[in-house]
């Protein structure tokens, strides 16, 4: 073997990521670092929802090299990828992204804790789809460092990344960011931390309305969903798109919104009824629409 053969392999992300939080975005940010050449390291709260993350992240590992996504073999990317409860192993990592769920609780003290672990020069991220980045930057003692990095649902076929800049972050990692966000293979927009940000206040706009409209016997949710499909070229309507997001994501960036932008973000009852019934979309087998696998 020679020395070239030895030389690491070059990326234009970081050669180690961490994500915090390997639910559904979690472990799809993660796979898509992967594919990109970093190592990831995904922390979990406790080993059974680390094994969770580990099935999440090799099923998608090899759906990408069955559909030859990647030149990266299977066994390659699966040894890429390490799994832990412990967040002293995001130390070494270039970014962390946290992707806890969305409360602004939860996530304040997931960020504190990144950045007690992290090098100086690492640039912490919240893929949070609502929550302010001034909300969550008061928490950081070096808020420069900090911005959104908000990937959407599901992360390997979704071809936008937004990035959320707040007040005190800095040129340069919004710059940085970009060039990460084109290196997944994915395409950056800029946005400035206003409520909602771009994607999430547009697109639950047009989703409380269809649930209003479904509420008030309007037309059936295929019948609201095919208005915007056919009618306005949308890939998929709102109810369907409600119930891959999850509705109890888009409650909980309902809540968000309606407390920062006014009643025009109230969540509509049949919501919160559905969401206190289990029936969260595709996650749980049942939503607007039947899923046959959750």
């Amino acid at each position: 073997m020679t020395a070239a053969d030895e030389a690491p392999r070059p990326v234009a992300t970081p050669p180690r990521v961490g994500v915090l939080g390997g639910g559904r975005m979690g472990a799809g940010i993660a796979h898509a670092f992967l594919l990109a050449g970093s190592e990831v390291t995904v922390v979990e709260r406790d080993t059974e929802a680390a094994e969770a993350a580990r099935g999440r992240i090799l099923t998608s590992i090899a759906d990408s090299t069955r559909r030859g996504a990647t030149d990266r073999s299977e066994a390659e990317l699966a040894a890429s990828v390490h799994l832990s409860t412990d967040v002293t192993d995001f130390a070494g990592a270039g970014l962390v992204v946290e992707a806890v769920p969305e409360d602004r609780r939860l996530k304040r003290d997931a960020l504190a804790r990144i950045e007690a672990i992290v090098a100086r020069d690492a640039v912490i991220a919240t893929n949070t789809s609502s929550i302010g980045i001034a909300a969550l930057a008061d928490t950081l003692q070096d808020p420069a460092r900090f911005l959104g990095l908000h990937f959407f649902n599901p992360v390997p076929a979704s071809r936008l990344v937004e990035i959320v800049v707040g007040d005190a972050t800095a040129a340069g990692v919004v710059e940085r960011a970009r060039g990460w966000v084109d290196a997944i293979g994915k395409t950056p927009i800029v946005v400035s931390d206003a409520p909602g940000f771009a994607s999430s206040r547009l697109g639950l706009a047009l989703a409380l309305e269809a649930i209003r409209m479904v509420e008030a016997g309007v037309a059936s949710p295929a019948d609201i969903d095919a208005a915007m499909e056919l009618g306005y070229r949308h890939p998929a309507g709102p109810l369907r798109t409600t119930d891959i997001v999850g509705l109890d994501v888009r409650l909980a960036i309902a809540e968000e919104l309606h407390a920062t932008l006014g009643d025009r973000f109230a969540p509509p009852d049949l919501l919160r009824r559905m969401v206190a019934d289990g029936h969260l979309g595709r996650k749980t087998g049942r939503g607007f629409y039947e899923w046959s696998t959750p």
